[in-house]
């Protein structure tokens, strides 16, 4: 893997730590100026549960941006986390299968372990990040099938999420390509 070199590259970077950590923070105070302006029925362990949720993506980014001076790379790595964003959020918020109580949902928190050992497997390296990426999507759409049996708009719901873990596999494979070509 490359290090971040060069001025472009290290300008690039911290443009896009200052885009992520402040997105996250804007975030952060979306339900905070909500529950302020209306009757935003979230308690203080929402607030806390957001808060973590957004530290861990915008924390993972971090990690990432500061791996590989590849754009394609560091796209990936905020595509990937940001699918698991999306997935943690909308599964403990309402749930995706059922409500946020279905024992089934659980699946969806196996889904991004597998993204995560994958990528400990690939050893964060851009050609073993694809292919950790594209089973992740396979195992993200198997999940599928187990909601049909629920609810047939969750079919699609996951196929977002799929689509998301593909985008990150492709956005690896990219940053592969323009390793080998350096």
């Amino acid at each position: 893997m490359t290090a971040t070199t060069g001025d472009d590259n290290g300008r690039l970077g911290r443009w896009l730590r200052i885009a992520v950590w402040g997105g996250a923070g804007v975030a952060w105070l979306i339900p905070v100026a909500a529950k302020l302006l209306t009757d935003l029925p979230w308690t203080t362990f929402d607030f806390v549960a957001w808060g973590v949720m957004l530290l861990v993506a915008a924390g993972a980014c971090e990690i990432g941006l500061r791996l590989s001076g590849s754009l394609a790379y560091r796209a990936g790595v905020v595509v990937a986390a940001g699918t698991s964003f999306l997935i943690v959020w909308s599964n403990l918020a309402v749930g995706i299968i059922g409500n946020e109580n279905n024992p089934l949902n659980q699946i969806f928190f196996g889904v991004i372990a597998i993204a995560i050992v994958g990528a400990f497997l690939a050893r964060f390296r851009p050609k073993g990040m694809a292919v950790a990426m594209a089973v992740t999507a396979a195992a993200q759409f198997g999940t599928g099938f187990v909601a049909l049996a629920y609810e047939h708009i969750v079919f699609a719901i996951v196929g977002v999420f799929s689509l998301g873990w593909l985008l990150a596999a492709w956005l690896f494979r990219e940053a592969a390509r323009g390793e080998r070509a350096s």
